[in-house]
């Protein structure tokens, strides 16, 4: 599939988007767009769009399986999503979110998983969450020749650990830490960082303290470029979303009300017609 732009006038075919554009589009001043996605019409929409990049994130666990965390997540099923993602993302980088304990056992372990997402998945980087902790894995994975994403402030996979789904760094303390940490993943290789939930002072102070781009969601206007998840920036999912989101439409009472209409349709007998028969 073939995209283009209108540019005085004619069809112009876009870039694919690929890891060096995330630096470049941050020293032209201009923001980076990301969304995720977790199946072929997710990505399709996605791509056509014009985000530049996917994150097929571990988030699918909640807002595709039902779960209500992000914990029973496994590997296989973050390949199985990534693959059907990346049949539809042609433009936008695509990214793989390495879910829990698939990756700060060991380094090995860490280079294992995120070559199963280039190699079996066709993801063309990887993510993860942590700071200095997780920096021996980074070097691992970006030595072997795969970019790696990294993710501070609110992480979900540490939901117990941090007690719950709460703003960081409002402390001195705290945002001194997340300060740390996002030096610390930028020396082990990451090229860019997702900023979760962080106070905006706080997100100030990452985003001076590193030159590499950082995302936010949930982080303030400051960031280099932004991040929501798409089912929840479409509405597919009925429960309020997150204070940070804005909601831009509601695909899932356009969806219910299209099926309580067939319902209807087929019970009253108006539905098939003849024109609806081979």
């Amino acid at each position: 599939m073939e995209n283009f732009k209108v540019q005085n006038g004619k069809a112009v075919r876009e870039a694919k988007r690929r890891v060096h554009h995330f630096a470049m589009l941050k020293q032209r001043g201009q923001k980076i767009v990301m969304v995720t996605a977790y199946d072929y019409p997710t990505g399709l929409a996605a791509d056509a769009a014009g985000v530049d990049a996917v994150l097929v994130g571990d988030s699918l666990g909640m807002v595709a399986l039902g779960f209500d965390q992000t914990i029973p997540v496994t590997m296989d099923m973050m390949i199985h999503h990534t693959a059907a993602v990346r049949r539809a993302v042609k433009r936008a980088f695509l990214i793989g979110d390495l879910p829990f304990l698939s990756y700060k056992v060991s380094p090995e372990q860490a280079l294992t998983n995120a070559g199963r997402f280039v190699q079996e998945a066709g993801a063309e980087a990887v993510k993860l969450e942590g700071g200095g902790e997780v920096a021996p894995m980074i070097t691992k994975i970006v030595t072997a020749g795969i970019p790696v994403m990294g993710h501070i402030g609110l992480m979900p996979q540490s939901l117990h650990k941090h007690g719950g789904y709460r703003v960081q760094g409002r402390q001195n303390e705290t945002a001194q830490m997340l300060v740390e940490d996002a030096k610390a993943i930028e020396h082990a290789g990451v090229f860019a960082l997702v900023a979760e939930a962080v106070d905006p002072e706080a997100a100030a102070e990452i985003c001076a303290a590193v030159s590499i781009p950082v995302i936010g969601i949930g982080a303030s206007r400051i960031c280099d470029g932004q991040v929501l998840v798409l089912s929840d920036l479409v509405g597919a999912i009925p429960a309020p979303p997150p204070k940070f989101v804005k909601r831009y439409t509601s695909v899932y009472d356009t969806m219910e009300g299209a099926i309580r209409e067939f319902c209807g349709d087929v019970r009253s007998g108006k539905f098939p017609q003849e024109q609806h028969e081979y």
